[in-house]
Order: C-alpha cells, then structure tokens, then sequence
C-alpha cells in the first residue's frame, strides 16, 4: 500500500503556510475493473483509476474547501494558497471548525480488525467475463426467459487517507466485489423484467453467478401476467430488497443538517417514541466484511457502534462536528462523512434494523387480502410532513400465501405513522447487502383499479 499520509502532510504545511489557522486534507484513490455481458457478447469493459484530494482550510471564523488530483508539492502548493485565498472572503462560519475529539492515534488492530481488504488476488477480466457470463448463461436457461439487458461482474480497490493539524492522520484500503443481472421474461407488451445483484467486500462472500442468474430468471417469470388490485386499504409487506428503502428516509429525516435547517418531520421528536415497543435501530461501522465499515470517520473521530433507536425511541441525530455545535451539542458522534472533494456532511455507514422474531410467513400468516412489495419507483417523499408516496409492483398476498403478480400500483402513507406501525421479520441478511429485514405495515393506501 503505497502511503499516502506524506502527501496530506505537504498538504497541510502548505495551507500553514498561506495563513490557515486549522486545516485537514482527504485523499481517495480508487482502481476499479468491470465487465458485461449481453447476449453472449462482451461489451461495457472497463478499467478505470481515479484520485481525488479534498483540503478544507479555516482562517478566523472562515472555511473554504477545494479539490484537486495531483499530489506533487507545486500542485499541493497551488491548491493551499488557492483555499485559503477563498477562505478570507467568503462569510464567517462560526459553527464550523476541526473535530474536537479526534482519534489519535489510529490503532492499526482497529484498522486490521474491521477486514476490509480483501487478500485474494483481483479477478482479472477474463476472469469478470468468465462470471458474468456464467451469470447470464444460467439465467437464458429458464423457459419463458427471452431477453436479457446484460449481466456484470467487477471489482475495485480503494485507498482513503485522512489527515488534521491537530494530529490526527489515518489511512485504510478497502476492496469490493460484485455480480449483477437484469433479464426479461415474456414478449411484446406482456415482457417483464427482474434483476438480481450481491455486493461484498470479499469475493468468497460473494453468491455464485449461477444462482443470481437462476434468481434473477425466477423473479421475472413470476411477474408474468400481472394485474392492477382495486383502489383501496391494505396490509402491506415490503421485501427485504425495498425494505432498507424506509431506513433511508429515516436516516434523511434525523441528518443533522436537516435537523439544522429544520427540514425534517422528526425534528422535534428526539427522545421521544418514534416506532413501537422492541424496536431498535442501529448504525455501526465497525462489523466486519460489510462496505459500510470504516475505522474513523470523514473528520477523523472513532467509529463506535450508535443505537439511534432503542425500544421505539428515538436517541440521536446523526451528527458531524459542525451541526453538533449548531444544535448546541456535546461532540459529533462520529457520523461525518467525506467525499473525495472534501466537502464534509452527516451519514450512515452500517445502518440497520434489527429483525423481529417471526419469520415472513408468519408475518403474513393472518393476511386475507394484502400486497408484498418487491420492487419501489419514484420518490414522491415530503421529508417536512413524511407524506409518502411511490410507486411499485410485486404480489397480492392471499390468505396468508403470496399469490399473483401486480403493477402499476401506487403506495402511500405517513411516514410517522408508517414507523410507528411497522413490524419486523426475522429475515435479516446484511451479507445480502439488506439493511432491513421484511416489514409488514397495516392499513396502507394502494391506489390500483
């Protein structure tokens, strides 16, 4: 791993140099190979490098933030003197400034136990293409499958170092794998499609191209012949592929930077009950082997597991280091997140919903008419009242079985009430890449025939 903490340092100096009070520095460099399949033919290869360094300079009560991709010292010369040019002019930004509490320093056992990396050899592009075909070739195999929109295989390496002049200087790599494929079932007016995808950290957590590929030709031949149910109320379960869909509204509903802005439906609702009794919440960076882990955060602060909700009630914003001091709290909670341009916000990492202890079939168990949601369109959220509103397909539940296909339904709720009604199955599956197991929630709007 060639380090990348020297050119940060540079980095930092310079901006020392051109009269910054504070500053801190991002880089993210990334190596990423993928390739597709359609039809038995090759196409979409791709081999792509890509580097990103991000400064964030203070002067007085001032911030600018600039971006660049060379690491040279003229370059890094250039980019401080033009940052902090920026930063005596714009206006003062009180509430922003460097972490209070950093981590220093970066235990590497910390670093090492979070196994990010995978050590097996990168798959070559023959190898890619061997997969996604393998992929693609299973999935043509079903009868009634007739057309696919390709099946791709990749894989990528990324290096994220992170440095501040008060100390703090931190670097880890992280691989990622994955499979995807999207095929068509049926003719004409009558085609549906489906699609299946596993994303991992380590290829031998991956599913096989083979079975994506089955998954994938079952899913869209089961929505063959769908129909449109009437207009109406109903119990409605939403898959643990759309599940995690809710999650992330709620996530946008408690980010600081809404909570700041008052723009959020939660925004008066800290401490108080939120989702019904048992129900917890978690985000947690430090599980191993998932995408979301990362030993310290966009500003250099440890990563700690947060329980956001514990028995229904709700216990934590999402917080970097600027809108704690905005909302007059204590410290971040160590939620920022960084791009590679340096711009700093609050975020998730592992974000999940803790399964309940009935199993879907059981959820479903009573259901005499109701719908199971597998697939969500359009995004008509109202993030200041929660008024939801998308758009979907999947299949009527029928005394407690799941029956025939439906489309072209439209689902609407609130999501306050929404969170307060919704029950968890026992499904979970974050090496599936769900951050929620299936949920069931009662007497929603479906708006059909």
């Amino acid at each position: 791993m060639t380090d990348l903490l020297p050119h940060l340092e540079a980095a930092l100096r310079a901006a020392r140099q051109h009269g910054a009070d504070h500053a801190d520095a991002v880089v993210i460099r990334g190596r990423s190979r993928s390739a597709m399949i359609r039809q038995g033919q090759a196409e979409g290869l791709r081999h792509a490098e890509s580097l990103s360094l991000g400064l964030r300079v203070f002067h007085g009560r001032r911030v600018a933030t600039v971006s660049g991709n060379e690491l040279g010292r003229a370059a890094l010369d250039q980019l401080a003197e033009r940052a902090c040019a920026m930063a005596r002019v714009v206006p003062p930004s009180p509430d922003d400034g460097l972490a209070d509490r950093p981590l220093i320093p970066v235990p590497a056992s910390m670093v090492a136990g979070l196994d990010l990396l995978d050590p097996a050899a990168a798959p070559t592009m023959e190898t890619l293409l061997d997969r996604a075909r393998e992929m693609e070739d299973a999935a043509l195999s079903h009868d009634g499958i007739t057309n696919s929109s390709g099946a791709s295989a990749s894989t990528t390496l990324q290096d994220v170092a992170l440095a501040t002049s008060s100390g703090f200087a931190g670097q880890y790599r992280r691989s990622g794998h994955g499979y995807g494929i999207s095929i068509l079932a049926g003719t004409g007016t009558l085609m549906q499609r489906d699609y299946a995808f596993h994303n991992t950290v380590h290829q031998a957590d991956l599913d096989s191209p083979a079975s994506l590929g089955h998954m994938a030709a079952r899913r869209a031949l089961a929505r063959l012949n769908p129909v449109r149910p009437r207009t109406g109320l109903y119990p409605v379960l939403f898959d643990p592929r759309v599940a995690g869909s809710l999650l992330a509204h709620f996530a946008g509903a408690i980010n600081g930077s809404a909570i700041v802005q008052e723009a959020s439906f939660l925004k008066d609702r800290l401490n108080d009950a939120v989702f019904g009794r048992g129900i917890t919440i978690t985000d947690d960076p430090t599980l191993p082997r998932l995408s979301g882990s990362r030993p310290f955060d966009g500003e250099g602060v440890a990563c700690q597991p947060l329980n956001l909700v514990e028995d229904g009630r709700l216990h934590h914003w999402l917080l970097d280091s600027r809108c704690a001091r905005r909302l007059g709290l204590p410290a971040s909670n160590g939620r920022a997140s960084r791009s590679g341009e340096g711009s700093v916000r609050p975020g998730t990492s592992n974000l999940f919903l803790h399964a309940g202890t009935h199993s879907p079939e059981e959820l479903r168990r009573d259901i005499k008419e109701g719908v199971l949601i597998t697939e969500l369109m359009g995004n008509a959220i109202n993030m200041l009242t929660g008024d939801y509103s998308r758009g979907g397909s999947g299949f009527m539940i029928r005394n407690g079985e799941i029956a025939e296909p439906v489309s072209g339904i439209t689902v609407a709720g609130s999501l306050p009430d929404m969170f307060a009604r919704l029950l968890p199955a026992n499904d979970l599956n974050l090496m599936a890449g769900h951050h929620a197991p299936t949920i069931r929630i009662d007497q929603m709007s479906l708006a059909g025939d």
